[in-house]
């Protein structure tokens, strides 16, 4: 078997982009030479790497497997490249990030850009998903480092707390529940909703649970941003399920209130997840430490 770091590395931007298309132009290269290396590899391996569907393509478990094991070697490279000449003047290194969604939007985007900022030769790909599948990607080696709420299970990993990150309902300044302190979601689940668009992190989070309270929550409508979120809220439209620092900055400007949840799975904490500090890059460590060092309170 013969797979040179070109070939890891177009497979893993393959998986990132999940399209074939889009790890050909993070590899820079045209399609059809991206697409005849993956089919060199699976003829090589004898078995399917990738599953190809109209949108889009599947890791298959040996592309799974192929997956990790390229993020280990080039991981290694990585360490070769920095014992060898401090990394020259080149890149110096890429993280792979994973989040969920309150940590994407509330805490991570100004303190990664000050890493960035002191780093020139670093890059990093930050990307929203579901803390149970950032945990999986941890396990598996797809992803570097972990954001995820501590609800996840963390079992085996290297776990730090960043700082409490619990979930509130917001409502109109004037609603009928305004005044409450805390209630729980089954109280409110017949509500009409402001929520996320479907396949967020933050929002199938939510609709888990309210599935096992045996409810479906009803959408008037679903917004890409918090802020708009809370616009809609304070006219009226319904209610939501946000973080609570969001709740805190709009709660003049959107003219709403704020709720706890007090649901077990809302009071929530954010970690940062690794696998093994010692056995990552120097660069990742870096990443680790900053941020330890800028969220946590």
């Amino acid at each position: 078997m013969r797979f040179d770091l070109t070939d890891l590395r177009l497979f893993l931007n393959v998986y990132e982009a999940g399209t074939i298309t889009g790890g050909a132009e993070a590899s820079h290269m045209t399609l059809a030479s991206a697409s005849e290396r993956i089919r060199a590899m699976e003829d090589t391996l004898g078995v399917p790497l990738l599953v190809r569907e109209r949108r889009g393509v599947q890791l298959t478990a040996a592309g799974r497997a192929l997956a990790r094991n390229a993020l280990r070697v080039l991981h290694e490279v990585e360490h070769l490249q920095g014992e060898m000449a401090d990394y020259g003047s080149g890149l110096k290194g890429h993280i792979r990030l994973l989040c969920n969604t309150s940590a994407l939007s509330e805490h991570l985007p100004a303190v990664l850009g000050r890493f960035l900022a002191d780093q020139p030769g670093i890059t990093v790909d930050l990307d929203e998903q579901r803390s149970d599948d950032i945990v999986d990607a941890l396990r598996t080696g797809l992803c570097d480092i972990g954001v995820v709420s501590d609800v996840a299970e963390v079992t085996g990993l290297q776990a730090y707390p960043l700082r409490p990150d619990p979930l509130v309902l917001v409502v109109p300044h004037d609603h009928a529940l305004a005044g409450r302190e805390q209630l729980c979601l089954v109280e409110v689940a017949d509500l009409p909703f402001i929520g996320l668009p479907a396949g967020s992190a933050l929002q199938e989070h939510i609709d888990h649970y309210a599935r096992r309270l045996g409810k479906r929550l009803h959408y008037r409508m679903r917004l890409a941003g918090f802020e708009s979120i809370c616009r809609l809220v304070g006219q009226g439209i319904g209610v939501a399920i946000v973080p609570r620092p969001v709740a805190m900055r709009w709660a003049r400007g959107a003219r709403i209130g704020r709720i706890a949840l007090g649901d077990t799975w809302a009071k929530r904490g954010l970690l940062l997840c690794v696998r093994r500090v010692e056995d990552l890059p120097s660069h990742v460590q870096k990443l680790v430490a900053h941020v330890l060092g800028e969220v946590q309170p």
